[in-house]
Parts: structure tokens; C-alpha cells; sequence
């Protein structure tokens, strides 16, 4: 079935790639329009060999869209999603803004596609980027012997806050390089050949917002409030893709011979065996421009009993965010 598809936010990051993502799958889409904000109109951006001009994202912009991807932010969202909705548009939203409302479903195909169905406000979110990898990887797992207790480690790359944040890291680099001292505008700090909390803080004292999210959304998708999840998550200077250490701990005892059996045709996961070795491993580098979640060093817990240990990376602009989102609406249009 042939969609309208608008794309709010064309002009950010994650809008250029959900473009673009669209265009390698070869959405089923008879029109698609690139909105974003009144200071963005007129832009061109580059779309099937051609140019879409963006316009502004205001309720009429969204008649007659049958599909809306929203990555204009979280004020955007709030407030356009439902006008969006109201015209007859399902809303799929990147941002934080409808994550944790009960009428809202948050969905990872892999996942928790079905969850989809239900969508009394029209409106569909996805996840947080650390998040989604996450919870491909741990999914059938969990089916298998019930997660108990989640502890993750995040490192996470700067494309993660925008095109402004991978500039300064660049920039930030070739200083370093240079002799001379950072300057950090959009960081809190220098990130070049550093690590930063860059997060605000949370509802909770001591934890980020970040972290907390994680916390939240791992039990909304996977439908269970009693999964204890521990995050700290890193900003590291890597321009794409996320890596996660993740320490699962189960209901019944799970080795690694299981998990990489359960792992190896797993959806969305593409899996990295072998004996350990130097380099051998997945990496942020690679991951960058694909569609899967990596997973490797898979291992048992040496201190805790039927625990086992594993490394996540994929693409934060991709499976993260445009490639999640795009998936969603293929799925609706079948």
C-alpha cells in the first residue's frame, strides 16, 4: 500500500537519515514531504536522486499524510504529534516526549511489534537509542529464561546529540592535534581524547536522565516492571555507533553456549563468535552505516553463577533511531 509520508525534522541528523533510510528500503511511499522548522523552510534536502524543499511543520502541513516520522524534539512532538494524529496521520516519534505514556506504545519490531496495534492517541514512540540496541540483543534471552537484573555500561557516540556535537568533536580533535586547548560549546566538557556524563540529571538523585530512561523503557518493551536495570551511561569521542557491556543475570541459570545458540538466528542481530582475540570484536567503526545490532563476547559471569556477560554495538542513527522508526511504519503499511 502506497503512503504520504512526511518527515518532521528533515534538516537534523537522525531527519536526513530517516530519509535517507526510507530511500534505501524503497519505502512504499507516493509522496513524501520534508518538514522542520519556519527557519529551515526553503531548504533542499536530498532525496532518491533528487531534492525534497522543506517546508514548514504546522498542523495543515500534515493532510492527507498517512505515515508522520517525527525527529524535531520533544516540544515539537508534544505539541504537532497530536494535530498530526488527529488528521489521520500515525505518528511515529523519535523523541522522549510520549515514551512512557501508558496510551502510547513504545515499539521495537524485534521486540514488541504487536504492541503497535494499540495506539489509542495515534501515536507510536521509539525508543532511546542505547535502549533499542539493548533490548534486540537481550530479547531472546529474556524469552528463554526471564532477565532478572540488567547491569549496562554505555559508550556512546556524539551523533547522538545532533550535527552541532559531532562538528565540535571534529573540531575539538584537530585542536588536540594542534597543540592547542579544546573549546567546548555544545559538550559540557572537552570530549576529544576525554569521556563525559552529558546528560542532565534525572528524576532521581544521582542518576541521569539518560540512565533513567534506560531503566524505564527496557521494562515497558519487554513488559515486565520487575526487571532490575542498572545503566552508567558514557559519552566517548566516537562520531557514530553505540557500545554497550551488558551483565545479564536470569530467573533460571543461562550459559553462553545457550545464549549464542539463542543469539545466532536471533531478528536484527548479527552475531560475532569465536574464541577471544585482539580486534576481534564488534566495533563502532563498523557498525557505522549498517542495519544490525552487533553482539560479541558472549561469555559466562565469572562470579555470578548462570549470569553471562556480552558487547552490543549498532549504528545510534540507524537501528537507534531512522532505520527503528522506518521499520515501524513498514510494518503498519503490509
Amino acid at each position: 500500500m502506497a503512503s504520504v509520508v512526511a518527515v518532521v525534522g528533515a534538516t537534523g541528523v537522525v531527519g536526513r537519515e530517516m530519509l535517507r533510510t526510507l530511500e534505501a528500503r524503497r519505502f512504499p511511499a507516493k509522496k513524501v514531504i520534508a518538514l522542520a522548522s519556519p527557519r529551515s523552510a526553503g531548504a533542499r534536502v536530498p532525496y532518491a536522486g533528487g531534492e525534497l524543499v522543506v517546508e514548514v511543520a504546522r498542523p495543515e502541513a500534515f493532510e492527507g499524510v498517512d505515515i508522520a516520522l517525527f525527529s524535531a524534539g520533544a516540544s515539537a512532538s508534544r505539541e504537532l504529534g497530536p494535530m498530526a494524529a488527529e488528521r489521520g496521520a500515525v505518528v511515529i516519534d523519535n523523541s522522549s516526549a510520549w515514551r512512557m505514556d501508558p496510551e502510547v506504545p513504545l515499539v521495537v519490531p524485534e521486540v514488541n511489534m504487536d504492541a503497535a496495534a494499540r495506539r489509542p492517541k495515534g501515536i507510536i514512540a521509539n525508543p532511546n537509542c542505547s535502549t533499542i540496541q539493548m533490548v534486540v540483543a537481550l530479547k531472546p534471552l529474556h524469552d528463554a529464561a526471564r532477565l532478572k537484573h540488567v547491569i549496562v555500561s554505555t559508550y556512546q557516540a556524539a551523533s547522538g546529540k545532533g550535527n552541532a556535537a559531532m562538528e565540535e568533536l571534529v573540531a575539538q580533535t584537530q585542536q588536540l592535534a594542534g597543540g592547542e586547548e579544546p573549546t567546548a560549546k555544545v559538550f559540557p566538557a572537552t570530549l576529544a581524547g576525554n569521556l563525559l556524563m552529558d546528560w542532565k540529571a534525572g528524576s532521581l538523585p544521582d542518576w541521569s536522565e539518560e540512565e533513567l530512561k534506560m531503566v524505564h523503557e527496557t521494562r515497558k518493551i519487554l513488559g515486565d516492571a520487575e526487571i532490575g536495570v542498572t545503566p552508567t551511561t558514557v559519552r566517548v569521542p566516537v562520531i557514530t555507533g553505540h557500545s554497550e557491556a551488558v551483565h545479564a543475570q536470569f530467573h533460571r541459570p543461562m550459559t553462553a553456549k545457550e545464549a549464542l545458540d539463542l543469539l545466532r538466528n536471533a531478528p536484527g542481530v548479527s552475531l560475532m563468535e569465536g574464541p577471544y582475540a585482539p580486534g576481534q570484536h564488534p566495533q563502532p567503526r563498523r557498525s557505522a552505516g549498517t542495519d544490525e545490532v552487533f553482539v560479541g563476547r558472549v561469555r559466562d559471569d565469572l562470579a555470578v553463577p548462570g549470569a553471562i556477560n556480552l558487547w552490543v554495538v549498532a549504528d545510534n542513527l540507524r537501528k537507534g533511531a531512522a532505520l527503528n522508526a522506518v521499520q515501524i511504519a513498514e510494518r503498519l503499511v503490509r
